[in-house]
């Protein structure tokens, strides 16, 4: 409700005054009579020294009880029997024995023939020339009766090639001297040790040229490591298909998943002969070229 009044008595212009009045009417409180009074009588002019009346702040009450701001804690759903931690559940992938596609024994067992293959290749000469790692691999027998025992010569002495076609045997102690030359005497690959003049821990081999004989051991004895890394693998094979049998007796996997779990068997194990016969062939070419 907006009430406008404009004083009818002559005033001079600095106390022409507009007394504006923007209120709502109440209906209860201690200021509803002071405001009825001023709406009802004339009004009143206001000197500007004059303090405005204020009504009166009512103080707080004493009966009326206090309120308090306060927090309610959020409440979290409580986890039932039905639904397990993560730390609880239980894996999902399956155990080897219950895996028909699972071929990491075959694999390994495939990885270690090559590199057994590949390691024996490896210590053959082409044409047939002597591999100073054979002297190395000699087993020396030591001591006597109860207490004798073979060691590897290469943890004895030490094997290095002097130039040409002779080998030097340096012997650690004078103990073992005349063990080493009589193991090296014995040997399959004609070879005899001679002491050095000028120092009794040296011994001095002299290797034989190669003969046709030589080359032709090397081969066969490269064809034997091919065959023996085959027969890795079929072993390997066989482990597979004894574990793919096993699953089908105990019904651990269905007709359908055998099956193509053999036949997956039969890709690995094919691979792997084929890289065992290149290996080989290989080597054959090496050692026939020198």
């Amino acid at each position: 409700m907006v009430a406008v009044i404009r004083s009818s008595t002559p005033m001079p212009p600095r106390l022409d005054l507009w007394v504006a009045v923007i209120s709502r009417k109440p209906t209860t409180g201690p200021c509803s009579s002071a405001l009825r009074h001023n709406f009802s009588s004339p009004p009143l002019i206001r000197s500007p020294t004059q303090q405005p009346n204020r009504c009166p702040v009512p103080p707080p009450s004493t009966t009326s009880p206090r309120r308090h701001l306060s927090s309610t804690p959020t409440l979290l759903k409580r986890s039932g029997k039905h639904e397990p931690r993560a730390a609880d559940a239980v894996p999902t992938e399956k155990p080897k024995d219950d895996d028909p596609f699972d071929f990491s024994d075959l694999e390994e067992g495939i990885q270690k023939a090559l590199e057994r293959l590949k390691d024996g290749l490896g210590r053959l000469r082409a044409g047939g020339r002597f591999n100073p790692e054979v002297l190395e691999m000699l087993r020396v027998m030591l001591g006597k009766g109860e207490a004798a025992e073979t060691v590897r010569l290469g943890d004895l002495a030490q094997v290095l090639p002097k130039g040409g076609r002779t080998v030097v045997v340096l012997v650690g102690e004078e103990e073992h001297i005349k063990p080493i030359s009589r193991t090296i005497l014995a040997s399959p690959h004609s070879l005899n040790p001679i002491p050095s003049p000028t120092n009794p821990f040296e011994l001095h081999v002299a290797i034989p040229p190669p003969t046709k004989e030589s080359r032709m051991q090397v081969l066969v004895a490269a064809s034997k490591a091919g065959e023996a890394a085959a027969h890795t693998v079929q072993e390997a094979r066989g482990r597979q298909q004894k574990k793919l049998r096993a699953m089908k007796l105990a019904r651990k996997a269905g007709p359908d998943a055998l099956r193509k779990a053999g036949e997956k068997m039969e890709k690995v194990v094919q691979k792997g002969s084929a890289e065992v016969k290149k290996v080989v062939e290989g080597a054959r070419r090496v050692l026939e070229q020198g």
